[in-house]
C-alpha cells in the first residue's frame, strides 16, 4: 500500500490539507512529540495546535493497524491460494476496517458452522442450484438423499441447503452494507429489567422498561445501559424494524423467481436472525460504545486539564490538616519549597477539651512556622475543620482554603509518596499532598493516576487504553504548557516533559543532587544517558531560573538564541536589554529575521517570550469561601450560595456547595439560554454562584440552577 494513500486517508479523516499531514506525520517519524512539534514546527505545519497532531497521530496510527491488517489479510489469502486479481485490488482499495472485514469475511477460516457441516455433507451444489432458481427444490433435494452422509431424507437436505444460503447471505458484501446502514439508521435499543432484579438494581430503574433509538441515544446512556448488562440487571437488544429488514434484504440478495423463492426466502429470514443481525447488531454496539467512550472520555479530559491547571497559590509556607472525625486530623507544617516541617494528630471537632488543645496547637504553629496559608481538606470532617480554623482568630493574612483531597489518599500509598516519605506513617502523607496541591495542583497532581482526582464520569466502564492515553495526553501538555524549573521539579514532574520520561527524568534529579543545580541549559546535555535528540524535544520546557543565560527562564528554544543574539546585536543593546526595555522590543521588526526555517508565527512566539520570559499561563489564585451552611438540611428551595464546579459532564455539571454532597446543575439550567455543551459554559474548579431548586435529603440529591431568572 502506497504511503501518499494514508496521508490522503488521514487528510480527509482530520479535516487537514494533505501537505500539513505529511510534515507532521515526518516529523512524528522523526522522535518529535506534539507538545515540541506544536510549538517550535509551526512553520512545516502550517501552525496546527496540539489537538490538530494529536488528530494526526491518532490517525496515523490507526490507518497504519489497518495496512497491517491488509498485509495479514493479504498473506492469508495467498499463503492458502485463494487470492485473485479482483479480490486483491478490492482488499488494496478498501479504506474502513470494517470494509475491509467484510470483503474477507467469506474467506476467512472459521470454526464448524450449520453451513460447513452441510457442506460436508455434500449438500453445497443443492444450495446453489437452489440459487440459480432453475430446479423443484423437493425434487433436486431427493437426489441428495444419503443417509450415510447423515441425509436421512429431502427435508435434511433442504435444511442444510437453507442452512448454506443463510451463511451465503450473511457474508454477501452488499447485504452486510445495506443492513448496516439500516441498523446505523434505524435501530432501536430496547432495555429490560431482569427477571427477579428489580430490587437489586434500583439505580438502573429508569432503564427497566426504556427503547430510543440508537442514532440519538446519548452516550452517558449507553455506558450506564451497558454497565447494567454488564452487572446482570439490564437485558439490551438493538435491532431495526424486522420487516423493514427482511424487506431490505428482499432488495439487496438475489431472490430467485419460481419454486426456489419461497426456500431461499425462508433461508434468508433464519440467516438474519441467526447470523447476520447478531454479528451487525454486536458491531454496532461497538460503534455506540466507542463514540460513547470518546465522549466520555472528552469531558472527563477537560476537566482533568481544568484541575491541573487550576491557579497555584505559590510558594507559600502552609499548615495543611487532612481532616478525620473519629481518629482526628492529621496536621502537616511545609515550607514555601514544600518540605515537611512539623507533623502530629489533633481534634479539632472532638470534645471540649480536644478542640481547645487544638486550637491552641494550630495557633502556635502559625506563629512558629511563620505559617502564610492553611489549606483543609474536603473530605468528611472538612467543613467543621474549616469552620474551626476560621474562628481560632488567626492573622487576617493568613488565608483559610478548603482544597480537595480527591487522590490524596491514593498518592499516600504509593510508591512515589513511600520513596518521598519513607519514615513518615501514610495518613501524613495525605496532609502533605493537600498542601502542596494548594502551593502547585499540577506539580502535586501528577504523581497521582489522572482516574483517581475524580473528575469523571463513567472513568471505570470506557475503553482503559484509551481513557489512559488521553488522559497522559492532557498531563504532558499542561506540564509542557507551563514549562518545568529543572533545579527543583521532582521526577514524576519531569516525566512529562516533552522528550524525557522517567529514566531521563531520575538521571537528571540525580545529576542534579551530585553536581548541584543547572546553571544553564547546555549543562542538561551532561545527564546521563541524555542525548542531542531528547535534548532537542525537551530543552524549551525546561527552565532555569537565575542562570548564566537570561533565555534559559524563557519558553526560547536553545535553537533561536543565536536569531535572539542578533536581534540584539541590530538593536546596539545586550540580550538583557531586550528583556528588560519594552522601547527597544518595539524597535524590532519581526519580518527582518524570516528565513526558510524561521517564520513569523515562530517569531512572534519570541517576541511574546522576550515581554513575559517563563510566564506562567495559569490565572492568579483567589481565595474561596463557602456560605454559612454544612449539611444538606441546611438547603433551601429559592437560597442563592457560591459553589465550586467539581465536575462537568454531558448533562450538566456538578457544583459542591459546602454539604459533602455535590449538587447537578442540569444542562437545561446552566445559562439562560440554550447550552448544548456543558463545556461552553463551564468548566472543573470554577467558582459559580447557584440557585437551589429542589432538595431530596432522603436520596442525597440536590438540584441547583446557575440560571438568573430563577
Amino acid at each position: 500500500m502506497p504511503q501518499t494513500d494514508i496521508y490522503q486517508r488521514i487528510s480527509a479523516a482530520c479535516a487537514i490539507p494533505k501537505g500539513q499531514v505529511e510534515s507532521v506525520v515526518a516529523l512524528l517519524d522523526e522522535g518529535g512529540t506534539v507538545p515540541f512539534i506544536a510549538r517550535y514546527r509551526k512553520e512545516r505545519t502550517g501552525g496546527l495546535d496540539e489537538v490538530a497532531i494529536q488528530h494526526v497521530r491518532d490517525a496515523l496510527e490507526s490507518g497504519r493497524e489497518l495496512d497491517k491488517r491488509r498485509e495479514a489479510i493479504l498473506g492469508s489469502l495467498t499463503e492458502r491460494g485463494l487470492l485473485t486479481d479482483a479480490l486483491g485490488q478490492a482488499v488494496r482499495k478498501s479504506v474502513t476496517l470494517a470494509e475491509l472485514e467484510d470483503i474477507y469475511l467469506p474467506y476467512r477460516p472459521k470454526k464448524r458452522t450449520r453451513a460447513t457441516m452441510a457442506k460436508e455433507r455434500g449438500l453445497e451444489p443443492l444450495a446453489q442450484a437452489i440459487l440459480a432458481g432453475k430446479v423443484v427444490p423437493e425434487a433436486a433435494a431427493s437426489g441428495f438423499v444419503n443417509p450415510e452422509q447423515d441425509v436421512p431424507d429431502v427435508q435434511s437436505a433442504l435444511a442444510g441447503a437453507q442452512d448454506i444460503i443463510a451463511e451465503i447471505m450473511s457474508e454477501d458484501r452488499r447485504c452486510r452494507e445495506g443492513m448496516r446502514r439500516l441498523f446505523a439508521a434505524g435501530g432501536v435499543i430496547a432495555s429490560t429489567v431482569r427477571k427477579g432484579k428489580d430490587e437489586a438494581g434500583e439505580k438502573y430503574r429508569d432503564y427497566f422498561d426504556w427503547r430510543e433509538t440508537a442514532r440519538t441515544a446519548a452516550g452517558h446512556r449507553i455506558l450506564a445501559m451497558l454497565r447494567g448488562e454488564r452487572e446482570k440487571i439490564l437485558s439490551l437488544s438493538l435491532r431495526p424494524d424486522q420487516d423493514k429488514a427482511l424487506t431490505g434484504l428482499a432488495n439487496l440478495f438475489p431472490f430467485p423467481k419460481g419454486p426456489c423463492h419461497a426456500v431461499v426466502q425462508e433461508a434468508v429470514a433464519d440467516g438474519y436472525s441467526r447470523l447476520l443481525a447478531p454479528s451487525l447488531e454486536t458491531e454496532l454496539w461497538g460503534e455506540l460504545r466507542a463514540k460513547a467512550d470518546a465522549e466520555a472520555i472528552g469531558v472527563f479530559a477537560a476537566n482533568l486539564r481544568e484541575l491541573l491547571l487550576a491557579p497555584p497559590l505559590g510558594p507559600r509556607r502552609i499548615l495543611a490538616l487532612d481532616p478525620g472525625l473519629r481518629t482526628g486530623a492529621k496536621l502537616v507544617c511545609l515550607d514555601e519549597q514544600g518540605n515537611l516541617l512539623h507533623w502530629q494528630t489533633i481534634f479539632p471537632v472532638g470534645g471540649k477539651g480536644q478542640a481547645e488543645e487544638a486550637g491552641r496547637v494550630i495557633t502556635a504553629l502559625v506563629k512558629s512556622h511563620r505559617v502564610q496559608a492553611i489549606a483543609v481538606g474536603n473530605g468528611t470532617g472538612g467543613r467543621e475543620t474549616e469552620t474551626f480554623v476560621r474562628g481560632l482568630g488567626l492573622p487576617v493574612d493568613v488565608d483559610v482554603i478548603l482544597v480537595n483531597e480527591a487522590g490524596a489518599s491514593v498518592y499516600s500509598a504509593s510508591e512515589i509518596a513511600r520513596r518521598e516519605f519513607p519514615d513518615l506513617d501514610l495518613t501524613y502523607r495525605g496532609a502533605v499532598s493537600i498542601g502542596r496541591r494548594l502551593m502547585d495542583p499540577l506539580a502535586e497532581l501528577v504523581k497521582i493516576d489522572p482516574k483517581s482526582i475524580g473528575v469523571g464520569q463513567y472513568q471505570h466502564d470506557v475503553d482503559q487504553t484509551a481513557l489512559k492515553k488521553s488522559l497522559g495526553d492532557v498531563v504532558v501538555s499542561c506540564v509542557n504548557q507551563v514549562g518545568v524549573d529543572v533545579n527543583t521539579a521532582s521526577p514524576e514532574l519531569l516525566a512529562h516533559v516533552s522528550g524525557l520520561g522517567p529514566v531521563l527524568a531520575t538521571n537528571i534529579v540525580e545529576h542534579r543532587r551530585e553536581n548541584g543545580p543547572f546553571k544553564d541549559r547546555k549543562g542538561i546535555l551532561k545527564v546521563k544517558r541524555l542525548g542531542p535528540k531528547a535534548f532537542e524535544q525537551c530543552a524549551g520546557f525546561l527552565r532555569i531560573v537565575g542562570g548564566k543565560n537570561p533565555l534559559d527562564g524563557s519558553a526560547i528554544h536553545p535553537e533561536r538564541y543565536a536569531l535572539v543574539g542578533r536581534m540584539a546585536k541590530d538593536a546596539g543593546c545586550g540580550v538583557e536589554d531586550l528583556l528588560r526595555d519594552e522601547g527597544v522590543r518595539k524597535g524590532i521588526e519581526p519580518g527582518r529575521y524570516v528565513d526558510d526555517e524561521v517564520g513569523l508565527p515562530t517569531l512572534r512566539d519570541i517576541m511574546a517570550e522576550l515581554e513575559k520570559p517563563g510566564r506562567d499561563p495559569r490565572s492568579a489564585f483567589q481565595v474561596f469561601r463557602f456560605a454559612d451552611v454544612h449539611d444538606i438540611s441546611d438547603l433551601h428551595p429559592g437560597m442563592t450560595v457560591p459553589g465550586i464546579v467539581t465536575n462537568v459532564t454531558r448533562f450538566g455539571a456538578f457544583v459542591d456547595v459546602g454539604v459533602h454532597q455535590d449538587g447537578l446543575v442540569h444542562i437545561s439550567n446552566l445559562a439562560d439560554r440554550y447550552v448544548s455543551d456543558p463545556g461552553e459554559v463551564v468548566r472543573a474548579g470554577q467558582q459559580v454562584r447557584v440557585t437551589v431548586l429542589e432538595v431530596d435529603a432522603k436520596r442525597r440529591r440536590i438540584g441547583l440552577s446557575m440560571r438568573t431568572g430563577q
